[in-house]
């Protein structure tokens, strides 16, 4: 997504060249492919390890520190591998992002128009936010020492980057299409015409 910001405000002319669906289909397969690695590297720590501290996982949904609480063996060494790993593939895709966001705000500053500017970071800073929200959430989860651990924390913390992100994608890029908007501007309309 920050690639193809980055295309669209700094080399629009070549937009249909550089964003071609071979280019799409090889980022989205990398996308895949880590997010294939770091699942089944996960998988396959979590069978490999004893459980013997019940079966109950304190969240709603089964994630990977709260079952390493549940195991009876000392899995620090495996869990410190799967860290490393997950950090690896986050900060390599953090990184990117930051490259082409740094990229993209040098242009957009550079824009003598203030349309244009506000335009250009009308399409970047929710998109931006959404990638900050996930990665810090992600790292207090997964980095936070264990004594300051409970269930309310380890339970919003997980909820915002396992929910939130997912939920407001959609709102946050269908917001900005006209077709939607003027929908969303009748339905409210309508609704204040009946309480009328």
């Amino acid at each position: 997504m920050a690639y193809d910001r980055f295309v669209a405000i700094c080399k629009p002319l070549h937009y249909g060249t550089i964003m071609s669906s071979r280019t799409c289909v090889k980022m989205a397969a990398a996308a895949w492919a880590s997010g294939f690695l770091d699942a089944v590297l996960n998988t396959g720590n979590t069978f490999s390890i004893p459980f013997c501290q019940g079966n109950v996982v304190e969240q709603f949904f089964c994630e990977v520190p709260q079952l390493l609480k549940l195991s009876c063996s000392d899995a620090y060494l495996r869990e410190a591998a799967l860290i490393v790993v997950g950090l690896c593939l986050a900060s390599g895709c953090f990184i990117f992002a930051v490259l082409s966001y740094v990229q993209i705000f040098t242009a957009v500053l550079r824009m003598p128009s203030e349309q244009g500017r506000h335009k250009a970071f009308s399409m970047c800073l929710p998109h931006l936010a959404v990638i900050c929200l996930s990665l810090s959430t992600v790292m207090i989860a997964y980095l936070k020492p264990p004594s300051i651990s409970s269930p309310v924390l380890d339970l919003v913390v997980a909820v915002l980057y396992m929910v939130v992100p997912p939920a407001v994608n959609p709102l946050i890029y269908s917001l900005r299409n006209k077709e939607l908007k003027d929908a969303l501007r009748k339905v409210v309309q309508r609704v204040q015409c009946q309480r009328q």
